[in-house]
Protein backbone atom coordinates (compact mmCIF):
# COMPACT_ATOMS: atom_id res chain seq x y z
CA UNK A 1 0.00 0.00 0.00
CA UNK A 2 3.38 2.07 1.02
CA UNK A 3 2.43 4.74 -1.58
CA UNK A 4 2.65 4.49 -5.39
CA UNK A 5 6.01 2.98 -5.84
CA UNK A 6 7.96 1.54 -8.93
CA UNK A 7 9.48 -1.52 -10.11
CA UNK A 8 12.19 0.27 -10.58
CA UNK A 9 13.69 1.36 -6.74
CA UNK A 10 14.25 -0.38 -3.95
CA UNK A 11 10.30 -0.96 -2.81
CA UNK A 12 10.00 -0.78 1.30
CA UNK A 13 7.32 -3.34 2.23
CA UNK A 14 4.67 -2.24 4.58
CA UNK A 15 5.63 -4.99 6.80
CA UNK A 16 8.82 -3.34 7.40
CA UNK A 17 7.25 0.29 7.82
CA UNK A 18 4.82 -1.10 10.06
CA UNK A 19 7.49 -3.27 12.60
CA UNK A 20 9.68 0.23 12.53
CA UNK A 21 6.56 1.96 13.72
CA UNK A 22 5.60 0.29 16.25
CA UNK A 23 8.81 -0.53 17.51
CA UNK A 24 9.46 3.01 17.77
CA UNK A 25 6.02 3.18 20.03
CA UNK A 26 5.12 -0.16 20.38
CA UNK A 27 4.32 -0.17 24.01
CA UNK A 28 1.86 3.21 23.48
CA UNK A 29 0.38 1.27 20.55
CA UNK A 30 0.37 -2.30 20.35
CA UNK A 31 -2.30 -2.56 23.59
CA UNK A 32 -4.32 -0.15 22.30
CA UNK A 33 -4.74 -2.29 19.10
CA UNK A 34 -5.42 -5.58 20.65
CA UNK A 35 -7.65 -4.31 22.99
CA UNK A 36 -9.88 -2.69 20.53
CA UNK A 37 -9.06 -4.86 17.07
CA UNK A 38 -8.99 -8.37 15.80
CA UNK A 39 -5.81 -7.35 14.01
CA UNK A 40 -3.57 -4.38 14.31
CA UNK A 41 -5.22 -1.52 12.66
CA UNK A 42 -8.56 -4.27 11.57
CA UNK A 43 -11.38 -3.10 13.65
CA UNK A 44 -13.67 -6.07 14.11
CA UNK A 45 -16.90 -3.87 12.80
CA UNK A 46 -16.43 -2.65 9.49
CA UNK A 47 -18.55 -0.91 6.81
CA UNK A 48 -18.73 -2.58 2.86
CA UNK A 49 -19.76 0.83 1.86
CA UNK A 50 -17.10 3.32 0.49
CA UNK A 51 -19.04 6.91 0.71
CA UNK A 52 -19.26 8.69 -2.73
CA UNK A 53 -18.47 11.66 -4.12
CA UNK A 54 -20.92 13.13 -7.14
CA UNK A 55 -18.69 14.62 -10.48
CA UNK A 56 -19.72 17.07 -12.26
CA UNK A 57 -21.80 15.56 -14.68
CA UNK A 58 -23.89 13.66 -11.92
CA UNK A 59 -21.75 10.17 -12.40
CA UNK A 60 -20.83 9.19 -8.57
CA UNK A 61 -17.20 7.64 -7.50
CA UNK A 62 -16.44 6.62 -4.89
CA UNK A 63 -13.94 8.18 -2.39
CA UNK A 64 -11.50 5.25 -1.06
CA UNK A 65 -10.07 3.06 -4.06
CA UNK A 66 -7.56 0.82 -4.83
CA UNK A 67 -4.43 1.61 -6.20
CA UNK A 68 -2.46 -0.44 -8.82
CA UNK A 69 1.03 1.69 -9.49
CA UNK A 70 4.23 -0.52 -9.19
CA UNK A 71 1.96 -3.77 -8.67
CA UNK A 72 3.58 -6.71 -10.82
CA UNK A 73 1.64 -8.21 -13.74
CA UNK A 74 1.91 -11.54 -11.81
CA UNK A 75 0.82 -9.95 -8.32
CA UNK A 76 -2.57 -7.46 -9.66
CA UNK A 77 -4.83 -10.64 -10.44
CA UNK A 78 -4.83 -11.42 -7.23
CA UNK A 79 -4.64 -8.13 -5.15
CA UNK A 80 -7.01 -6.00 -7.32
CA UNK A 81 -9.33 -9.91 -6.08
CA UNK A 82 -8.96 -9.38 -2.74
CA UNK A 83 -9.24 -6.01 -2.86
CA UNK A 84 -12.72 -6.19 -4.12
CA UNK A 85 -13.66 -8.84 -1.85
CA UNK A 86 -12.78 -6.54 0.93
CA UNK A 87 -15.22 -3.54 0.07
CA UNK A 88 -12.99 -1.63 -2.59
CA UNK A 89 -15.02 -0.55 -5.55
CA UNK A 90 -13.09 2.33 -7.58
CA UNK A 91 -10.11 -0.05 -8.86
CA UNK A 92 -7.47 2.29 -10.65
CA UNK A 93 -4.63 1.64 -12.89
CA UNK A 94 -3.06 3.09 -16.59
CA UNK A 95 -1.74 1.74 -19.42
CA UNK A 96 2.05 2.55 -18.30
CA UNK A 97 1.47 0.21 -14.91
CA UNK A 98 1.97 -2.48 -17.74
CA UNK A 99 -0.76 -4.79 -15.93
CA UNK A 100 -4.32 -3.63 -16.78
CA UNK A 101 -4.96 -7.41 -18.44
CA UNK A 102 -4.60 -8.58 -14.71
CA UNK A 103 -6.45 -6.14 -12.99
CA UNK A 104 -9.07 -6.86 -15.33
CA UNK A 105 -8.10 -10.63 -14.42
CA UNK A 106 -9.02 -9.53 -11.04
CA UNK A 107 -12.37 -7.65 -11.59
CA UNK A 108 -13.35 -11.14 -13.01
CA UNK A 109 -12.40 -13.27 -10.53
CA UNK A 110 -13.83 -11.15 -7.72
CA UNK A 111 -17.18 -12.16 -8.99
CA UNK A 112 -18.46 -8.49 -8.13
CA UNK A 113 -21.34 -7.44 -10.83
CA UNK A 114 -19.63 -4.75 -12.96
CA UNK A 115 -21.67 -1.98 -12.36
CA UNK A 116 -21.01 -2.15 -9.10
CA UNK A 117 -17.63 -1.39 -9.88
CA UNK A 118 -16.07 1.70 -10.56
CA UNK A 119 -12.76 1.41 -13.01
CA UNK A 120 -10.56 3.82 -13.81
CA UNK A 121 -7.28 3.93 -16.47
CA UNK A 122 -4.88 6.23 -18.04
CA UNK A 123 -3.83 7.28 -21.55
CA UNK A 124 -0.37 7.04 -21.65
CA UNK A 125 1.99 10.33 -23.16
CA UNK A 126 3.08 8.41 -25.96
CA UNK A 127 -0.11 7.75 -27.20
CA UNK A 128 -1.58 11.60 -27.08
CA UNK A 129 -2.91 12.46 -30.50
CA UNK A 130 -6.70 11.65 -31.22
CA UNK A 131 -6.28 8.95 -33.51
CA UNK A 132 -3.80 7.46 -31.45
CA UNK A 133 -5.68 8.03 -28.32
CA UNK A 134 -8.78 6.23 -30.09
CA UNK A 135 -6.63 3.11 -30.96
CA UNK A 136 -5.00 3.27 -27.35
CA UNK A 137 -8.20 3.28 -25.94
CA UNK A 138 -9.52 0.05 -27.33
CA UNK A 139 -6.02 -1.99 -26.36
CA UNK A 140 -6.65 -1.11 -23.04
CA UNK A 141 -10.67 -2.09 -23.15
CA UNK A 142 -9.09 -5.06 -25.01
CA UNK A 143 -6.71 -5.90 -21.82
CA UNK A 144 -9.30 -5.26 -19.14
CA UNK A 145 -12.17 -6.87 -20.91
CA UNK A 146 -14.60 -4.17 -20.36
CA UNK A 147 -17.66 -3.25 -22.20
CA UNK A 148 -17.31 0.90 -20.87
CA UNK A 149 -14.80 2.47 -18.57
CA UNK A 150 -15.68 4.39 -15.77
CA UNK A 151 -13.32 6.71 -15.56
CA UNK A 152 -10.43 7.72 -18.42
CA UNK A 153 -7.84 10.31 -17.52
CA UNK A 154 -5.20 12.06 -19.88
CA UNK A 155 -1.97 10.80 -17.71
CA UNK A 156 0.24 13.93 -17.80
CA UNK A 157 0.06 17.31 -19.10
CA UNK A 158 2.93 17.32 -21.97
CA UNK A 159 3.84 20.91 -22.31
CA UNK A 160 6.49 21.21 -25.13
CA UNK A 161 3.50 18.83 -26.96
CA UNK A 162 0.23 20.62 -25.48
CA UNK A 163 -1.62 20.46 -29.21
CA UNK A 164 -1.04 16.44 -28.94
CA UNK A 165 -2.60 16.85 -25.25
CA UNK A 166 -5.79 18.54 -26.43
CA UNK A 167 -6.29 16.25 -29.20
CA UNK A 168 -6.38 13.31 -27.24
CA UNK A 169 -8.61 15.01 -24.98
CA UNK A 170 -11.03 15.82 -27.35
CA UNK A 171 -10.39 12.26 -28.90
CA UNK A 172 -11.76 11.44 -24.69
CA UNK A 173 -14.64 13.67 -25.42
CA UNK A 174 -15.57 11.32 -28.45
CA UNK A 175 -15.16 8.44 -26.71
CA UNK A 176 -17.57 9.97 -24.31
CA UNK A 177 -20.08 10.78 -26.50
CA UNK A 178 -20.16 7.62 -27.77
CA UNK A 179 -21.00 6.17 -24.10
CA UNK A 180 -18.13 3.94 -24.14
CA UNK A 181 -16.28 5.93 -21.14
CA UNK A 182 -18.91 7.73 -18.28
CA UNK A 183 -16.62 10.65 -17.52
CA UNK A 184 -13.36 11.84 -18.32
CA UNK A 185 -10.82 13.93 -16.80
CA UNK A 186 -6.82 14.47 -16.20
CA UNK A 187 -3.79 14.16 -14.06
CA UNK A 188 -0.90 16.11 -13.03
CA UNK A 189 -2.39 18.69 -14.73
CA UNK A 190 -1.96 22.68 -13.09
CA UNK A 191 -4.17 25.45 -13.54
CA UNK A 192 -2.81 26.73 -16.45
CA UNK A 193 -2.99 23.53 -18.27
CA UNK A 194 -6.38 23.29 -16.81
CA UNK A 195 -7.50 26.93 -18.65
CA UNK A 196 -5.78 25.96 -22.00
CA UNK A 197 -7.58 22.57 -21.50
CA UNK A 198 -10.99 24.57 -21.32
CA UNK A 199 -10.48 27.27 -23.88
CA UNK A 200 -9.77 24.64 -26.71
CA UNK A 201 -12.43 21.52 -25.55
CA UNK A 202 -15.51 21.54 -24.09
CA UNK A 203 -16.06 19.10 -21.32
CA UNK A 204 -14.91 20.21 -17.89
CA UNK A 205 -12.71 17.56 -16.58
CA UNK A 206 -14.38 15.50 -13.52
CA UNK A 207 -11.20 14.60 -11.98
CA UNK A 208 -7.56 15.94 -11.92
CA UNK A 209 -5.43 13.00 -10.04
CA UNK A 210 -2.66 14.60 -8.25
CA UNK A 211 0.27 13.77 -6.19
CA UNK A 212 -0.82 14.95 -2.42
CA UNK A 213 0.21 13.04 0.74
CA UNK A 214 0.56 15.30 4.30
CA UNK A 215 4.34 16.18 2.93
CA UNK A 216 3.32 17.74 -0.28
CA UNK A 217 -0.41 18.54 0.09
CA UNK A 218 -1.22 20.96 -2.84
CA UNK A 219 -3.68 23.36 -0.93
CA UNK A 220 -3.57 25.76 -4.12
CA UNK A 221 -3.87 23.14 -6.99
CA UNK A 222 -7.28 21.42 -4.54
CA UNK A 223 -9.02 25.16 -3.99
CA UNK A 224 -8.49 25.66 -8.29
CA UNK A 225 -9.65 22.31 -9.13
CA UNK A 226 -12.76 23.19 -6.56
CA UNK A 227 -13.07 26.21 -8.76
CA UNK A 228 -13.51 24.51 -11.49
CA UNK A 229 -16.11 21.80 -10.38
CA UNK A 230 -13.17 18.93 -10.38
CA UNK A 231 -12.70 16.18 -7.92
CA UNK A 232 -8.97 16.11 -6.68
CA UNK A 233 -8.05 12.35 -6.42
CA UNK A 234 -4.40 11.75 -4.95
CA UNK A 235 -1.87 9.77 -5.88
CA UNK A 236 1.29 8.59 -3.83
CA UNK A 237 -0.95 9.30 -0.88
CA UNK A 238 2.04 8.23 1.59
CA UNK A 239 4.71 10.23 -0.06
CA UNK A 240 6.04 7.57 -2.47
CA UNK A 241 8.48 4.36 -1.80
CA UNK A 242 11.21 6.66 -1.01
CA UNK A 243 9.00 8.47 1.96
CA UNK A 244 6.66 6.16 3.39
CA UNK A 245 8.48 5.15 6.24
CA UNK A 246 9.76 9.00 7.04
CA UNK A 247 5.81 9.96 6.54
CA UNK A 248 4.58 6.69 9.16
CA UNK A 249 7.18 7.57 12.29
CA UNK A 250 6.01 11.54 11.62
CA UNK A 251 5.58 11.99 15.24
CA UNK A 252 2.29 14.42 14.68
CA UNK A 253 0.71 11.23 12.68
CA UNK A 254 1.93 8.47 15.13
CA UNK A 255 0.53 10.52 18.46
CA UNK A 256 -2.96 10.87 16.41
CA UNK A 257 -3.31 7.34 15.57
CA UNK A 258 -2.33 6.36 18.90
CA UNK A 259 -4.89 8.33 20.42
CA UNK A 260 -7.43 6.83 17.58
CA UNK A 261 -6.33 3.44 18.34
CA UNK A 262 -5.68 3.25 14.76
CA UNK A 263 -2.82 2.96 12.52
CA UNK A 264 -0.17 6.32 11.05
CA UNK A 265 -1.61 4.85 7.57
CA UNK A 266 -5.40 5.01 8.26
CA UNK A 267 -4.72 8.14 9.61
CA UNK A 268 -3.02 9.23 6.70
CA UNK A 269 -6.06 7.66 4.40
CA UNK A 270 -8.50 9.24 6.44
CA UNK A 271 -6.60 13.04 6.29
CA UNK A 272 -7.39 12.61 2.94
CA UNK A 273 -10.68 11.69 3.13
CA UNK A 274 -11.94 14.16 5.26
CA UNK A 275 -9.86 16.88 3.00
CA UNK A 276 -12.76 15.95 0.25
CA UNK A 277 -10.46 13.65 -2.02
CA UNK A 278 -11.09 10.63 -3.35
CA UNK A 279 -7.43 8.34 -2.24
CA UNK A 280 -5.98 5.32 -3.90
CA UNK A 281 -3.75 3.28 -1.37
CA UNK A 282 -2.62 -0.03 -2.38
CA UNK A 283 -0.90 -3.07 -1.45
CA UNK A 284 -0.19 -6.56 -2.25
CA UNK A 285 -1.06 -7.66 1.82
CA UNK A 286 -4.73 -8.98 2.38
CA UNK A 287 -4.13 -7.47 5.72
CA UNK A 288 -2.58 -4.32 4.86
CA UNK A 289 -5.73 -3.86 1.88
CA UNK A 290 -8.30 -5.01 4.89
CA UNK A 291 -6.76 -2.33 6.93
CA UNK A 292 -6.52 0.56 4.39
CA UNK A 293 -10.28 -0.51 3.60
CA UNK A 294 -11.10 0.17 7.60
CA UNK A 295 -10.88 3.55 8.15
CA UNK A 296 -14.54 4.65 8.31
CA UNK A 297 -14.90 3.70 12.28
CA UNK A 298 -13.46 6.88 13.54
CA UNK A 299 -13.49 10.65 12.56
CA UNK A 300 -10.06 13.23 12.76
CA UNK A 301 -10.98 15.99 14.77
CA UNK A 302 -10.72 19.44 13.83
CA UNK A 303 -7.48 19.89 15.93
CA UNK A 304 -5.92 16.45 14.52
CA UNK A 305 -6.77 17.76 10.69
CA UNK A 306 -4.72 21.18 11.50
CA UNK A 307 -1.91 18.91 13.07
CA UNK A 308 -1.64 16.86 10.45
CA UNK A 309 -1.98 19.82 7.46
CA UNK A 310 1.11 21.57 9.08
CA UNK A 311 3.11 19.06 8.18
CA UNK A 312 2.97 20.52 4.43
CA UNK A 313 6.88 20.99 3.38
CA UNK A 314 5.65 21.45 -0.34
CA UNK A 315 8.02 18.47 -1.16
CA UNK A 316 7.20 17.02 -4.42
CA UNK A 317 8.30 12.99 -4.84
CA UNK A 318 7.28 12.82 -8.33
CA UNK A 319 8.18 14.59 -11.98
CA UNK A 320 6.84 18.39 -12.13
CA UNK A 321 4.27 18.57 -14.44
CA UNK A 322 5.52 21.76 -15.73
CA UNK A 323 8.34 19.80 -17.56
CA UNK A 324 7.20 16.35 -17.83
CA UNK A 325 7.41 14.88 -21.30
CA UNK A 326 9.10 11.54 -23.36
CA UNK A 327 12.20 12.62 -22.88
CA UNK A 328 11.81 13.39 -19.42
CA UNK A 329 9.64 9.92 -18.38
CA UNK A 330 12.84 8.23 -20.26
CA UNK A 331 15.76 9.98 -18.60
CA UNK A 332 13.44 9.08 -14.93
CA UNK A 333 13.47 5.27 -16.12
CA UNK A 334 16.76 5.75 -16.68
CA UNK A 335 17.68 7.24 -13.31
CA UNK A 336 15.52 4.34 -11.44
CA UNK A 337 11.96 5.79 -11.37
CA UNK A 338 8.83 6.13 -12.54
CA UNK A 339 5.47 7.26 -12.68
Amino acid sequence: MESQSTPFEPVLSRRTVLAATTAAAATALIPAFASAQSAPGTSNARTTTTPRVTLNNGVTMPTLGFGTFGIAPEQAAQAVSTAIGTGFRLIDTAANYSNEAEVGEGIIRSGVARDELFVTTKLWIEQFGYDEALRAFDVSMGKLKLDYLDLYLLHWPVPSEFEKTIAAYKALEKLHADGRIRAIGVSNFNPGHLDTLRARTTIVPAVNQIEINPLFSQQNLRAENARRGIVTESWSPLGGARKVARMLQIPQIVDVAKRHGKLPVQVVIRWHLQNGLVVIPRSTNAQHIAQDFDVFDFELSDADMATIDSINLNERGGPDPETFDVAAFRELVARGGRR
